[in-house]
C-alpha cells in the first residue's frame, strides 16, 4: 500500500510509539509485506529467523523488535516489542474501515456502458470501467479497480481479505489476521464466472491479466498474479504469491501451490496438483504435476506390475 504522501520516519515512530534508529531523516512512501516490499516501504519482523531477510530486503524502514542488530547503511528501525501490532496500527490509520450502507458506494466510479443488476454490492473507492456486465448478488469489494468489458457472473466476491496470518504459539490466539491493505486489479476483456472468489493483495495487487476467462467455482489467492488470455476452468483453487505467465489453461479442479511460477503458455490437466515452479510451453498431469508424457508412460508400467510380479514368482 502507498501512502497519500510520503510521511517522515519520526512521524511513523510517534504513530506506533517506537524507538528510532539509523537514518532518522528519511521519509516513507508505503507499508509492504516481505514478498512484495520497495525502496522507500515500511516492512516489519518479529522473529530473528527473518531478521536478515528483511534487513537487506528493498525495504527502508524496518519495524523490529531487536535494536541489537547491525543495521544497513540508508536504512531507518523502528524498534517495538510487538511489531505486528505496529504494523496494524499503521494499515488501520492510513486505511480505516469505512463503513458502508448503501450497496453502491458513493465513492465508486461506474464507467459509461456498464449494466449493474440488481443486488449488486460496490465498495468504497471502487473503479469500474465501460461496458462491463456485473451479475446478480456479486460483491466488489473496497478498492477494486475493473477495466472495460469485464463480465463478473452471479455470485462471485472479489476483494475479500488475504488469509494471511501473523502466528505466535506463545500466546491463547496463536492465528491474528494480517489485515489487508491492497487490492484486486482486473484488466480489460476479463469474464469471471459465477461463485467465484478472488481475494485482495495483502499489501499490493492480486491481478487477472487481460483477456483472462475463468470458469465457475475459482479461488484465486492473495497477491497472485495471472497473466493475459488465461484460461482457467471450474474449481480451480491458486494459492496466494502465484505468478502466473501469460497464455497459460489450467483445466478442472487444478490446485496450485503458493509462491511459484507457472510458465508461458504451460496447460495442467484437470485435478493435477501443482506444487512447484514449472517451465512454459508443456502439458503437465498428475500430483505432483509433471510432463504428462512422462506420467502416462509411469501409468502403464504400473499397470504393468502384477504381471510383472507373476512372471518373477513364478
Amino acid at each position: 500500500m502507498q501512502f497519500p504522501s510520503p510521511v517522515a520516519a519520526t512521524w511513523v515512530a510517534e504513530l506506533i510509539d517506537a524507538t528510532l534508529l539509523g537514518n532518522t531523516d528519511a521519509f516513507a512512501t508505503g507499508i509492504n509485506e516481505i514478498h512484495k516490499v520497495e525502496v522507500g516501504d515500511v516492512c516489519f519482523v518479529d522473529h530473528p529467523k527473518y531478521y536478515d531477510k528483511c534487513l537487506n530486503s528493498a525495504a527502508t524502514f524496518i519495524i523490529i523488535n531487536n535494536k541489537d542488530v547491525a543495521i544497513p547503511a540508508g536504512k531507518t528501525l523502528l524498534v517495538h516489542d510487538e511489531p505486528f501490532e505496529c504494523y496494524l496500527k499503521i494499515v488501520q490509520h492510513f486505511q480505516p474501515v469505512e463503513k458502508q450502507a448503501t450497496s453502491i458506494s458513493a465513492t465508486a466510479t461506474i464507467g459509461e456502458g456498464s449494466y449493474i443488476m440488481p443486488n449488486v454490492f460496490i465498495g468504497n473507492h471502487v473503479t469500474i470501467g465501460k461496458n462491463c456486465t456485473i451479475h446478480p448478488n456479486v460483491s466488489i469489494l473496497d478498492y477494486t479497480e475493473i477495466g472495460d468489458n469485464v463480465i463478473i457472473q452471479a455470485n462471485t466476491v472479489i476483494g475479500g481479505h488475504a488469509f494471511y496470518y501473523n502466528t505466535k504459539k506463545n500466546r491463547e490466539v496463536w492465528y491474528k489476521k494480517m489485515l489487508s491493505c491492497g487490492k484486486v486489479v482486473i484488466e480489460n476483456d476479463v469474464e469471471i464466472g459465477a461463485t467465484c472468489t478472488i481475494d485482495k493483495g495483502v499489501t499490493a495487487a492480486t491481478v487477472i491479466g487481460r483477456g483472462t476467462k475463468m470458469d465457475n467455482s475459482i479461488h484465486i489467492g492473495h497477491d497472485t498474479v495471472i497473466g493475459k488470455n488465461c484460461l482457467i476452468a471450474a474449481h480451480v483453487v491458486v494459492a496466494g504469491g502465484v505468478n502466473i505467465k501469460d497464455g497459460v489453461t489450467l483445466w478442472g479442479q487444478v490446485v496450485v501451490n503458493k509462491t511459484l511460477t507457472i510458465g508461458e503458455n504451460a496447460v495442467v490437466l484437470g485435478m493435477s496438483g501443482v506444487v512447484g515452479d514449472i517451465e512454459g510451453n508443456k502439458t503437465y498431469w498428475g500430483v505432483p504435476a509433471q510432463e504428462a508424457s512422462v506420467e502416462r508412460r509411469e501409468i502403464v508400467w504400473i499397470k504393468r506390475i502384477p504381471e510383472l510380479w507373476k512372471k518373477v514368482m513364478g
